[in-house]
């Protein structure tokens, strides 16, 4: 993928309030009313009062909009939603954005709306000046999420997998912005929409009118708002044909029972169990340990590290997203302080020739400075209050979180039951259902919905066992804090980081051995982990050098071959070579038939050191999943980290077997 170049919008404000883009020569919203113009365009003409006030319990409504500009349109929408919808449904609201407003002209324009004013105010919590890709917003404890597709809509719109109740064809005007209002567009649109999908647009342009025709949308003029004479509305009469898509990664049959048993109480386990419950899911977590986060999740301290490649490959554009989404739930979910989490920054330092060219490779593409700044060795000193001698980059929202103390926030949920000291050795299904057996065979709960999370050990069961995981060792050093080292300000990272003091106390990591798997910290880690602050802070480096380590604590990390996690459906890998044996002989051949999904079972694992950053947005995907929700991701990005990938691999390769893959355990 080629490097994106983030453009914001170019404001001019024309008698104190109104915003008007300069690029395009147009207003962004009507200088009559822009809430009266949207309510009476998108919200009437959409019919959503009427349709949302009819919906069932459990239902879910999604919105797709062209042009998310001011948000006004948005707002207004989860306004009417408050007032219209039961409580136990959901609202889901994709937008398009080439040009993204700051944060500052986000919050002058919005400031115009005083009815609208907590609804802005919840939302610019949680916005920031946006990068490129995709960003997902939850609000409304759940019952509301946002996801702005941050690009040309020509890029973004074609890798959307969203079943769409209702358009707001937005965006200034045809004349104004010809490049938009285009067949493709109105194709795209027919496609991601259910059938009976609603339309509705400012413009009464013809070329406007005959493109959704032709896309079979059934069109027709109404009165316009304010001055505008027409406008147009109609409704989706003739479904496209669809493209063919690779059944491995189809969504499976919806489940009409919205409860979950979720295997494991780390991080993954946590944020997919919160996204279900505030989605009004009932779940059961079931964790073998006597407490939550008491494996790899339990470190005191995990660092926010956005490590990203300027040619922006699947996994760097995973973590971009899923990093900022970290970074809204803890603003959402975890107030900062008591030893909870600091958005104290993080300095990634350019220690050797190569690190430095990635970092100005990233440095270049046009970040905002409050996503990342490049600093000299001078800049990165100050910064963090101790010598630093390396150029490097700032996140200046990034900082450190205590993994346990946020798994606990996020179970912290009436639709949420825990039962630690509870060991699952089996999963049999009856026909119907999940049934989670113990060493001696007697169910010790069932479920039609199962999701593992438990790191390397998901692969222990029989119906996991073909995935491929394998085991790392990490081990932290505790050092104590004294008035010198608490000058730390900022957490260091390079080969290895240091955080800022948390109760007296830093922590240095992490070894990286595949050598050893047990759980006893060695003193051979330890100076490992003291020789890297040798590149992080020379000056930190000397300090402890005659500091006796506190004490040291492992963790078992779990990765994937391409360090991409592993979320989604579980496919049953016998069936899956039989069914597909054609794609060992010709990968170019699209098969129809159904995959044969494992009914009711679900992953997410495999976050290696990122569980801080990825997991939050995992388990988003996963609810999404589950619910026939749109998702949160590009339609690419989920492929690369769906479980399906790596028996398409294997068969298409040529190296599969049904015995190689039904056998193909945990890695050792």
């Amino acid at each position: 993928m080629s490097a994106p170049t983030v453009e914001s919008a170019d404001l001019v404000w024309m008698e104190g309030d109104q915003p008007f883009s300069s690029r395009f020569d147009d207003v962004y919203f009507s200088r009559d009313s822009g809430l009266e113009e949207t309510r009476h365009v998108f919200l009437t003409h959409n019919r959503l009062a009427e349709r949302w006030h009819a919906m069932a319990a459990g239902e879910h409504f999604c919105i797709a909009e062209t042009g998310f500009g001011t948000g006004l349109n948005f707002l207004a929408a989860w306004q009417l939603w408050q007032a219209s919808a039961p409580d136990d449904t959901c609202l889901h609201f994709v937008s398009t954005e080439k040009y993204p407003l700051a944060r500052t002209d986000l919050q002058r324009a919005l400031a115009i709306w005083s009815e609208l004013a907590d609804l802005s105010a919840e939302l610019l919590d949680q916005y920031q000046d946006l990068t490129p890709g995709w960003q997902h917003f939850s609000f409304a404890g759940g019952r509301v999420t946002l996801t702005l597709l941050i690009g040309d809509l020509f890029d973004t719109l074609p890798e959307l997998d969203a079943p769409v109740d209702a358009w707001f064809l937005d965006g200034f005007a045809p004349a104004r912005n010809p490049d938009m209002w285009q067949p493709a567009l109105y194709q795209r649109m027919a496609e991601l929409s259910r059938p009976g999908a609603t339309v509705a647009t400012f413009t009464s342009v013809g070329d406007v009118r005959r493109g959704l025709i032709a896309a079979g949308f059934d069109m027709r003029k109404v009165k316009g708002f304010g001055r505008k004479r027409e406008m147009l509305c109609g409704q989706l009469q003739q479904p496209p044909a669809q493209p063919w898509r690779a059944p491995w990664y189809a969504r499976p049959e919806k489940t009409c029972k919205r409860s979950a048993i979720i295997i494991g109480a780390g991080l993954a386990g946590c944020s997919t169990a919160h996204a279900l419950a505030r989605r009004g899911w009932q779940v059961q977590v079931i964790e073998r340990l006597p407490d939550v986060a008491g494996a790899a999740s339990g470190n005191p301290q995990g660092i926010l590290y956005c490590k990203l490649s300027p040619h922006h490959p699947p996994l760097s554009r995973f973590i971009q997203s899923a990093y900022q989404y970290s970074l809204r739930l803890l603003q959402r979910e975890l107030k900062q302080g008591e030893g909870r989490w600091h958005a104290c920054g993080v300095l990634q330092l350019g220690t050797d020739d190569k690190e430095q060219r990635r970092q100005q490779g990233l440095a270049s593409q046009g970040y905002p400075a409050s996503f990342l700044q490049a600093v000299d060795a001078r800049q990165a000193s100050a910064l963090a209050g101790v010598e630093i001698s390396s150029p490097g980059l700032f996140f200046p929202a990034g900082g450190w979180v205590s993994p346990p103390t946020l798994c606990r926030q996020l179970l912290e949920h009436p639709n949420i039951e825990v039962r630690t000291t509870t060991a699952v050795a089996d999963l049999r299904h009856d026909g119907s259902q999940w049934q989670l057996l113990n060493e001696q065979g007697d169910c010790l709960a069932a479920s039609g919905t199962v999701i593992i999370c438990g790191a390397h050990e998901t692969a222990r069961f029989a119906q996991t066992r073909h995935l491929s995981l394998k085991p790392i060792r990490g081990q932290i050093t505790h050092l104590p804090a004294d008035a010198h080292s608490s000058r730390l300000k900022t957490v260091l990272c390079a080969d290895g980081y240091v955080s800022p003091a948390r109760q007296d106390e830093h922590h240095l990591g992490a070894s990286f051995r595949f050598d050893r798997l047990d759980l006893t910290p060695s003193e051979e880690e330890n100076r490992h982990n003291l020789e890297l602050l040798q590149s992080l802070s020379p000056e930190l480096h000397r300090h402890f050098s005659v500091t006796a380590p506190q004490g040291a604590r492992v963790g078992l990390r779990c990765t994937a071959p391409d360090y991409l996690p592993l979320l989604g459906p579980v496919l049953t890998p016998d069936a899956f070579l039989d069914q597909y044996a054609v794609l060992g002989k010709d990968a170019s051949q699209q098969p129809t038939a159904p995959a044969p999904w494992q009914p009711g079972l679900y992953v997410n694992t495999a976050h290696g050191s990122r569980g801080l950053i990825s997991a939050p947005l995992s388990g988003e995907l996963l609810a999404a999943w589950l619910g026939d929700e749109p998702l949160p991701l590009p339609r690419d990005l989920a492929e690369a980290v769906h479980p399906s990938r790596f028996l398409l691999r294997q068969l298409v390769r040529g190296n599969a077997s049904s015995n190689k893959i039904s056998t193909q355990g945990q890695r050792r």
